[in-house]
């Protein structure tokens, strides 16, 4: 992510490296991640009771996740958006 300002780094220090590192703390990324959380959790339930429906539950929430989360960040609840509560801080 390049921008136009200086950043001042000190001596030897990679200036890529010196950005600050964004963490996704946005519910964009929460909401992908427990989606995708649950749908592990379900289809690991189902691989270990040996319950092939719910294992294909599980399986089929982890791509519901992705798609959330792609949908959400368009919407402006991604890290920066418009409805996020903190955008560019």
């Amino acid at each position: 992510m390049a921008t136009n300002a200086t950043v001042q780094t000190p001596e030897g220090v990679d200036p890529m490296h010196a950005e600050p590192v964004g963490h996704g703390n946005s519910v964009a990324a929460w909401a992908t991640v427990g989606v995708m959380m649950v749908g592990s959790v379900i289809a690991c339930l189902g691989f270990a009771l040996t319950l092939i429906p719910v294992l294909a539950v599980g399986v089929a929430l982890i791509p519901v996740g992705l798609v959330l989360g792609g949908v959400l960040k368009k919407a402006g609840y991604g890290v920066g958006g418009s409805k996020s509560k903190n955008n560019g801080h």
